[in-house]
């Protein structure tokens, strides 16, 4: 019994054991104990011989346990989203005590204590503290701070009311040269008329195409703040239409060079026959259309790739200095329900815009004087249109952006980015001088922006008004002699005007600055072409890094819009092209379309028309064009009557809507500077028709190549190539453009038309 008693002494907890240890009373009530079991109870052993407690390793272990818990703890947290920080966040705005719009480590000072409380304005948000500096002047003679608000508030108003009124008087003023019946009124804001004058009838002029040098705007072109813009490039096709298009300023599409700035991918959502694609961004707008998904090719390679007007910088210097203040978009009532606010743009940004949409709608109604509410509501229809390709769903956006500008109390940064969404969407219509009015109000709002003035001046260039954009560009540069983005476009507009030498530094310079908006392929397309004409060597250096940028596909291959993954080459056979039939037609026939040109050559109409692209260094170069864009010139085929029965044959020419058909005389004497086409998907087959013995010759990257009567030439014209006559007789050939053999008939269905 005694080993059990001792036993049973020296086991239990180390607690109980240190105690019987070291009480007295313990010891006496307990009974006597050995000294083996004394000490191993003053050690706190157990029976079996281990240690009682956490040793050194078992506390670690436990330590790393709960570390790990807690570790994908937060993770489940983030992960599944348990925690929803923007409400949190939003709701925590209730205890701003600087006055900033949100919570951060400042109001957690003052509520500590730890610094002082910021003096509140007690009439103007802080938002709208300064929003308009022109008025600075007014605000100091006011009699009060309520005063100066209403001040405020009444002349912005006043300019934004300005804008409806202007675009139902002022605008059909600036478009009275356009046709009759054409003003299409947008869901009763800025109703002025958007189609303009792009249409006129068809008639034996020749017809041109515009190239690398127009201007495609795939963001708003300017190194603006541009918050949740996202692009809505679609490609388009109308192949019912029988009118040539024309751009906005009532001119027709140019060759090679001359230097306009025009879009070819952010265009409307229009239907077509049966694929569900859209027509062409200078086709008259079907607001009420709603269209069907298209069918995008599958593989990266097949998609158009445009040129790109607003590349970001690695270099961590211009990145520091494009980087922009954040906008404060709530005005004293819009942080009061922030919260809601919140939640409803955060089913947006999830993608659930129809439940975003129906969110916002009910703020709208619960509260009809919110801007935030209407901001939100609106950039839901943006992205429904572009969800559902629907015109009419856009045109709602395009009103309630301007509703959401035109309400009271509206922070500054919300009316200009309400504004400036307003009038990028007004282009992706095709809207240009829609989009100029808004562009015109938003300088004046904000007359110190030159970023601003900057889009205020691509919106003149989209016009054709190029010396409406140029005095744009002058005031910007004598206000801010850097700004490269201007700098690139004044060097543009130089160009234009054959102002070759003064448009190099503006556009070198430009170019260099990296800003926002300047590492576009056209400005290198252009200052290489600049350099190439004043003898400049540095040319093709300029090429070179256009390569390496991406913008072009060699430094041979200079065009802009272009399908990824097609065969490149200068020089091709017929064999290569696949046209076979096509090329033996032609040359079977050649004589028969050389006498039909000569025939409308003897005659006294002028129907061939001067080449007027910019494109001779000296020379006398006409056109007579049949076909353009894949539109058959009626009034032009009646000169040519057996010519154009015979291509009718052959839809690949006839069907190409990027290129022409057309006749080409040259008279001695001439030079035709190098110069490239604007796209990678045709290519140009040349007939010999009159060709003289010496003096005449092409040169298409670095190999140059004679023509012969009677037989086709055919190369890729978005390399490289240049022409010389240096005969004692004229040149005629006749131009067949047709599709790249690789397009898919898809491509050549869906490709906007160049």
């Amino acid at each position: 019994m005694a080993p059990r008693k001792n036993a049973k002494g020296g086991g239990g907890n180390s607690s109980s054991s240190s105690s019987s240890s070291s009480s007295p009373s313990s010891c006496t009530s307990g009974g006597s104990s050995s000294p083996g079991a004394r000490r191993e109870a003053k050690h706190g052993g157990h029976k079996n011989g281990r240690k009682g407690g956490l040793s050194g390793s078992s506390f670690f272990t436990w330590f790393m346990v709960i570390a790990l818990l807690g570790v994908w703890t937060s993770v489940a947290v983030v992960w599944f989203d348990l925690v929803d920080y923007e409400e949190v966040l939003g709701k925590l705005g209730i205890y701003d005590a600087d006055g900033d719009g949100d919570f951060d480590v400042d109001d957690a000072k003052v509520l500590l204590g730890l610094k002082e409380r910021s003096a509140p304005k007690p009439t103007v948000p802080p938002e709208e503290a300064e929003p308009y500096p022109w008025l600075q002047d007014q605000v100091l003679e006011g009699p009060g701070p309520q005063n100066i608000e209403d001040e405020v508030q009444e002349q912005v108003q006043s300019l934004l009311d300005e804008t409806v009124y202007a675009e139902h008087g002022e605008d059909l003023h600036q478009e009275q040269d356009g046709p009759a019946g054409e003003l299409q009124p947008e869901d009763g804001v800025f109703a002025g008329s958007d189609v303009d004058d792009r249409y006129e009838p068809v008639g034996t002029g020749a017809v041109h195409e515009e190239t690398e040098d127009s201007y495609h705007v795939e963001e708003t072109a300017s190194p603006a703040y541009s918050q949740d813009m996202e692009d809505m490039i679609h490609e388009q096709e109308n192949p019912d239409s029988s009118e040539p298009v024309v751009d906005d300023a009532g001119r027709t599409y140019q060759e090679a060079d001359d230097v306009t700035y025009q879009e070819y991918d952010e265009q409307a959502f229009e239907p077509s026959e049966n694929e569900g694609t859209e027509t062409s961004d200078n086709a008259v707008d079907d607001s009420n259309t709603i269209l069907e998904e298209v069918h995008v090719p599958p593989a990266e390679e097949q998609r158009e790739v445009p040129p790109e007007t607003n590349k970001k910088t690695d270099d961590p210097e211009k990145k520091e200095k494009v980087k922009k203040k954040k906008p404060k978009l709530l005005n004293k009532f819009d942080k009061t329900i922030k919260a809601e606010l919140d939640a409803a743009e955060k089913l947006r940004k999830r993608g659930k815009i129809e439940e975003a949409m129906h969110v916002f709608e009910e703020l709208v109604q619960k509260y009809p004087r919110s801007p935030g509410a209407r901001y939100g509501k609106a950039k839901c229809e943006d992205d429904l249109a572009e969800k559902k390709r629907s015109n009419e769903i856009l045109r709602r956006a395009i009103k309630t952006y301007q509703e959401a500008a035109s309400l009271p109390d509206v922070p500054a940064d919300l009316v200009k980015l309400s504004l400036k969404r307003r009038s990028d969407r007004q282009q992706f219509l095709g809207h240009m001088r829609g989009s100029l009015l808004t562009l015109q109000k938003l300088v004046q709002l904000f007359p110190d922006d030159t970023s601003l003035k900057n889009d205020l001046g691509v919106g003149y260039l989209l016009i054709g008004d190029n010396d409406s954009a140029k005095k744009v560009y002058e005031e910007v540069l004598n206000a801010t002699p850097n700004d490269g983005f201007a700098k690139v476009h004044y060097g543009f507009i130089l160009k234009a005007q054959n102002k070759i030498a003064e448009s190099i530094p503006y556009l070198k310079e430009g170019i260099e600055s990296g800003d926002p908006g300047t590492d576009d392929g056209r400005f290198y397309f252009h200052l290489g072409d600049a350099m190439q004409r004043v003898g400049n060597k540095e040319a093709y250096k300029w090429y070179e890094l256009g390569h390496q940028r991406g913008h072009f596909a060699s430094v041979w291959q200079r065009s802009l819009y272009n399908v990824h993954g097609l065969k490149a080459q200068p020089w091709w056979t017929p064999k290569e092209t696949g046209y076979m039939e096509l090329v033996k037609s032609l040359e079977r026939n050649w004589k028969l379309i050389r006498d039909e040109g000569l025939a409308v050559m003897d005659r006294a109409q002028g129907l061939f028309l001067p080449e007027d692209e910019n494109l001779r260094e000296k020379g006398d170069w006409s056109q007579f064009t049949l076909w353009q864009q894949g539109r058959k010139n009626e009034n032009a085929c009646k000169g040519a009557p057996k010519t154009c029965s015979l291509l009718d044959n052959f839809p690949e020419t006839t069907g190409c809507r990027r290129g022409q058909i057309k006749y080409s005389v040259m008279q001695p004497g001439t030079h035709v500077w190098p110069h490239t086409g604007p796209t990678n998907c045709r290519l140009r087959m040349h007939l010999g028709l009159v060709i003289p013995k010496e003096g005449c010759k092409i040169r298409c990257a670095n190999e140059t190549r004679t023509w012969e009567e009677g037989k086709v030439l055919i190369f890729d014209d978005s390399f490289e190539h240049e022409v010389w006559q240096d005969a004692t007789s004229f040149r005629l050939i006749f131009i067949v453009d047709v599709w790249h053999p690789e397009l898919t008939p898809h491509q050549r269905r869906s490709l906007p038309a160049i």
